[in-house]
């Protein structure tokens, strides 16, 4: 008899009494850690270059942008994004280097969440 047969007659294969159960685990992928872009306050940056920053380089309208840079002003500085560790770097990037194109002192830094 084959093994198709001994299936299909019912005989004892030896796995008869087995009732185990076979369990996938599933690993969970890990959110990567966020990151907090910062603006910091200097005494010679003007307003109106900030904003400009707000606007450009994180999509703020001019009214957000207005209070976000008044919180610079103010406090000394303001989480102006919070990003994955990539596009976090991108935009500190981006920022310091459109300031000192135009000779401006602005400091952008980033900090883990």
């Amino acid at each position: 008899m084959t093994d198709k047969d001994q299936w299909r007659a019912g005989e004892d294969d030896g796995d008869e009494g087995d009732t185990s159960v076979v369990v996938k685990t599933r690993s969970r992928t890990k959110r990567p850690p966020l990151y907090k872009v910062l603006l910091l306050n200097d005494d010679y940056t003007p307003m109106e270059f900030v904003v400009a920053v707000l606007e450009r380089f994180f999509g703020m309208n001019h009214a957000q942008a207005f209070e976000v840079m008044l919180t610079v002003h103010k406090k000394g500085v303001a989480v102006v994004g919070v990003f994955s560790h990539e596009i976090a770097e991108t935009k500190v990037a981006q920022v310091m280097d459109f300031a000192r194109r135009y000779q401006h002192p602005l400091q952008c830094t980033m900090e883990k969440e």
